[in-house]
């Protein structure tokens, strides 16, 4: 068999495999969104520190509550070129005081990856 041959049989077998053959060869970049919180991060907030020291040790949220001010939410998700999309949510609940009560550092979720 000769390398045109060869060659165009190989083309012809990748053509008739359909597109899931060249999804991971086309470039997809990371799309990382949102506010990016490590552990060590996470670990200097406590319940009894003020807004203004919460924003000093995490930065500025990137939700509020909409029907006020006292629940702020941390949001990262990550959305990696050929794997599963992963998202992070870390909810503070303030009291009227303006004091941290609430603490909630939901786990990674994971779910199927979509491809457009």
């Amino acid at each position: 068999m000769s390398c045109k041959t060869l060659t165009a049989a190989v083309v012809m077998l990748m053509f008739t495999a359909g597109c899931s053959v060249f999804e991971r060869v086309a470039y997809r970049p990371d799309i990382n969104q949102g506010n990016y919180l490590s552990a060590a991060d996470v670990a200097k907030i406590h319940t009894s520190m003020t807004k203004q020291q919460v924003a000093y040790t995490l930065g500025t949220s990137m939700m509020k509550d909409p029907f006020g001010s006292n629940t702020w939410y941390y949001i990262f998700r990550r959305e990696p070129a050929h794997d599963a999309v992963s998202q992070q949510t870390l909810t503070l609940t303030f009291n009227s005081s303006d004091i941290l009560t609430h603490i909630d550092n939901k786990p990674t979720l994971k779910g199927p990856s979509t491809s457009q």
